[in-house]
């Protein structure tokens, strides 16, 4: 059996197979136990701080989880990759062994975009980060609605309004962007193959969530079904000078 496997924005059909080592809503506490090497591993303290969405009561536990891997990944982005993206990876390509074109499908170790990330994420540490909005959250919703209902993928909305034109409804004159990735319904999966952006050229994604001259600092997301890839994440994001959490 073959299944074909795309990447976001616009590659991408693929069920996820992965499934977290722990829950998805375990204390930071029970994080920290998960079995990294000593050098590697996690503090409760910087677990909670990373759980910036934790009273969120707008995000399903696995939209808190996008924002929860991305602020470790801003934390420190070689302590991610030795820990949670490898757990991922792990578990993704035990997945993929039950089809036959696995080489297509699996994370590939040796290939140039699983290296370049891991040079890229050399350099991120402490990076000031992301909070959930409420607006925000409702304009990724809106659009994974969208997207479902038309079966479109992409990030001009079937009426053919931008990401520009449905964040500034809210947010105008602010610095935004968007990730759009298809076929994960988990938090970790979504972010470690948004890190990954294989087959997109100008790692749009891993840029957006690793940009440190914009500002950004808020974020709307949204998991949503969908009829061809059965999910859709969006994440939007914005930078709020002075923001005041």
């Amino acid at each position: 059996m073959k299944i074909l496997l795309i990447v976001l924005l616009s590659s991408l059909p693929f069920t996820s197979l992965y499934k977290p080592a722990i829950h998805p809503a375990a204390t930071a506490e029970k994080r920290a136990k998960m079995p990294f090497p000593p050098e590697d591993s996690w503090t409760p303290e910087e677990l909670e701080m990373a759980n910036t969405a934790r009273n969120a009561s707008y995000l399903t536990e696995e939209e808190k989880n996008i924002i929860f891997y991305m602020n470790l990944v801003r934390i420190d982005g070689t302590r991610f990759f030795n820990t949670y993206f490898q757990e991922f990876v792990d578990a993704h390509n035990k997945g993929m062994l039950r089809y036959s074109n696995y080489n297509e499908l699996r994370v590939n170790r040796k290939d140039r975009y699983y290296r370049g990330l891991e040079i890229d994420l050399k350099l991120i540490k402490n990076l000031s980060l992301f909070y959930p909005d409420e607006s925000l959250t409702y304009v990724s919703k809106q659009h994974g609605k969208d997207m479902n209902r038309y079966n479109i993928a992409g990030h001009n909305s079937k009426d053919g309004r931008t990401v520009k034109d449905r964040i500034s409804k809210y947010y105008p004159n602010r610095s935004m962007a968007e990730n759009l990735a298809f076929g994960f319904s988990k938090g970790l999966a979504n972010v470690s193959m948004l890190l990954l952006d294989k087959n997109v050229p100008d790692l749009g994604h891993r840029k957006n969530m690793l940009n440190n001259t914009l500002g950004l600092n808020i974020v709307g997301v949204s998991i949503q079904p969908h009829p061809a890839y059965r999910y859709s994440a969006t994440i939007d994001f914005v930078g709020i000078p002075n923001l005041k959490i």
